[in-house]
């Protein structure tokens, strides 16, 4: 891979450093408008958001270290490059969400449009990543390795994780929360799982 030009196919690396100042500006703008609402999401981040909740710890940290297990698998089934782009992926994400946390103030008249707006903005973001040979880990790493040897949607895999996400927090929280952040969570995987197919995306990562 070149730093400004690539094989049709392939992405070059600025490509890359522009789709993930891109991606991860969206997803964190996303964990923004969850976190004005008082909602959460599937996967890492959802479990990220959820214990920064209930222990009052930054959302970042949490998400950096709840990824570190993942790097392992990531290293040994999806290869260096999958891991190291991940890794970078996650480190802009755990830094540019807290710093969105810091200095963007939102006034949301319903959970409604944290749960919609919060979801697309996830969703795209993670759209790009995905395209550009990468991912914020965890089950994010599973996903695209499930995807990619058995050809099984990677949005069905996170809708599986995230199953038991939220059945632990109808004990935690409110019915409203909850209920907000599942269709939230649904939206955002039917959104991947509609628009990240190998045969309709050429150039990899």
């Amino acid at each position: 891979m070149l730093l400004l030009s690539a094989p049709p196919d392939r992405h070059s690396l600025v490509e890359d450093a522009v789709a993930y100042v891109i991606a991860t500006t969206l997803v964190a703008l996303g964990i923004v408008f969850l976190q004005t609402a008082g909602l959460f999401t599937g996967q890492i981040a959802g479990t990220a958001l959820i214990l920064s909740y209930l222990g009052g710890w930054p959302f970042g940290l949490v998400f950096f270290l709840l990824n570190l297990p993942f790097y392992v698998f990531a290293a040994l089934r999806m290869g260096w490059m999958f891991t190291i782009k991940s890794f970078i992926a996650v480190i802009l994400m755990s830094t540019v969400s807290e710093f969105f946390a810091d200095t963007i103030t939102l006034d949301l008249p319903h959970p409604a449009y944290g749960a919609i707006i919060g979801s697309v903005l996830a969703g795209m973001g993670l759209l790009s990543f995905f395209r550009h040979g990468a991912s914020l880990g965890g089950i994010g790493m599973l996903a695209l390795y499930l995807q990619d040897r058995f050809d099984f949607r990677a949005g069905l895999t996170q809708l599986i994780f995230d199953a038991g996400v939220f059945i632990v927090a109808f004990f935690l929280f409110e019915p409203k929360v909850v209920i907000w952040s599942l269709l939230g969570a649904a939206f955002l995987n039917i959104l991947i799982a509609l628009n990240h197919r190998r045969d309709r995306y050429i150039a990899k990562g």
